[in-house]
């Protein structure tokens, strides 16, 4: 993370982004909804992966990053045992992991087009 994150949604947003990023995760996609009226959160954050096993691997990772870095626990884990859709929730930040194919066919993105809406750039290792 290459900025100074300096809210607390910031800090974990950034440990998010690393637990996607540490295991590859595709296309990851940061949805403000801050300015959003009745938004259930602060911020969506929406990745992929190509498999069931890379969603729940991806899934795992954020759940520890954000633990290992800031003692973060998730409100709430859904959605492992199909390996096509995982939410981690931490009320302020929800954490979206789709399989490729289900990403296509929910287009959450679309859903908030009123949102600002940010991808991020991952370094290739």
């Amino acid at each position: 993370m290459n900025k100074l994150s300096t809210t607390p949604q910031e800090v974990l947003l950034d440990a998010v982004v690393k637990g996607l990023d540490d295991l590859k995760g595709l296309d990851i996609t940061i949805i403000d909804l801050r300015d959003v009226v009745h938004a259930i959160s602060s911020y969506f954050v929406i990745a992929h992966g190509t498999s069931h096993t890379q969603v729940e691997a991806l899934a795992h990772s954020v759940e520890k990053i954000c633990w290992d870095l800031l003692g973060d626990k998730p409100v709430s884990v859904q959605g492992l045992r199909n390996g096509e859709w995982a939410i981690i929730d931490f009320f302020d930040v929800v954490v979206h992991v789709f399989h490729e194919e289900a990403r296509t066919r929910y287009g959450l993105e679309e859903l908030w087009g009123d949102a600002d809406i940010r991808k991020i750039e991952t370094v290739e290792a």
